[in-house]
């Protein structure tokens, strides 16, 4: 088992507001200080100031400054019109997808590692819906329901992790299975408000006709509910091994001790044969999407 690791929501900035690297994460932090550097290194061979380079690509120069000092992650565009200003051909452009990384929690990029391993995905969740199947809206609200407040810039960076991992279940070249099973209370919990909900019911419905998807519905009715103690997740490796991911207030594990991963698998299997079958649950949230 490893060590917990402080954390507050799920496994899991814009120019006006920033994007900031997690100075807590060295790797992070170091490439986005390397690039940095390099662009400095491009624009003062081209003989532009930061602010002639700045009016040059549409940015002001105390963006351009914050870029070159490694304390803020430039964006997609801002890396490609410093290319072609730059005459750089290719190699600023090129580092669009390591920002990208960079720009969410380290603790987001693991567990995503660890997902795109996983040649099958379990999860129960009986607080909220589950990461993997949350809309974009929803997901501002869970992470705005937060006390006390993340700021725009935390934010923002976890919406990046949450749209990164996202995409396992749509990837063209990675098809893992996935099971889900959500409590009820999950789909009736007005999180973000009326339509918020209503999306997210109708996405559930669509990510639940996904042939590598299972997801069904542990209703409240149930007498008998193995899941009490809480949230969890479970990922079958590639190398036949598996490992389970906890995490409750202010702390997230990832478990590898086979004895407690075995202890965890029993209890999924247990839930997964309480709930309902994966047929009826689509037509329970059918039902629900009609009471709203």
């Amino acid at each position: 088992m490893s060590a917990g690791r402080s954390g507050t929501d799920g496994v899991d900035g814009l120019d006006g507001s920033g994007w900031g690297p997690d100075f807590e994460d060295d790797d992070s932090g170091a490439v986005v200080a390397a690039l940095g550097r390099q662009i400095k290194l491009w624009r003062t061979a081209a003989g532009l100031s930061q602010a002639e380079f700045g009016a040059a690509i549409g940015y002001g120069e105390n963006q351009v400054y914050k870029v070159e000092a490694g304390s803020r992650i430039p964006r997609p565009e801002f890396l490609d019109r410093a290319d072609e200003v730059l005459g750089a051909g290719g190699r600023i452009a090129a580092m669009k997808e390591d920002m990208a990384e960079a720009r969410y929690p380290k603790k987001v990029r693991g567990v995503k590692k660890l997902e795109d391993e996983a040649v099958e995905l379990l999860a129960y969740n009986n607080s909220v819906i589950e990461g993997l199947l949350q809309t974009e809206e929803y997901a501002e609200a869970v992470f705005g329901n937060r006390r006390p407040p993340f700021s725009e810039e935390e934010v923002e960076r976890r919406m990046a992790g949450r749209t990164a991992r996202k995409q396992i279940l749509r990837s063209p070249t990675v098809q893992p299975l996935f099971s889900f099973v959500q409590c009820e209370a999950t789909l009736r919990r007005n999180v973000g408000g009326t339509m918020v909900m209503r999306r997210q019911l109708e996405h559930l419905l669509e990510v639940g006709q996904l042939r590598n998807v299972d997801f069904q519905v542990l209703p409240l009715e149930c007498a008998e509910n193995a899941g009490l103690d809480g949230a969890f997740r479970l990922l079958r490796l590639k190398d036949g091994t598996a490992i389970a991911l906890n995490e409750i207030q202010l702390l997230s594990r990832v478990i590898s001790n086979p004895k407690e991963v075995q202890l965890l698998d029993i209890r999924y299997g247990t839930i997964r044969a309480q709930a309902l079958p994966p047929r009826e649950s689509l037509d329970f949230i059918e039902k629900l999407l009609g009471e709203t």
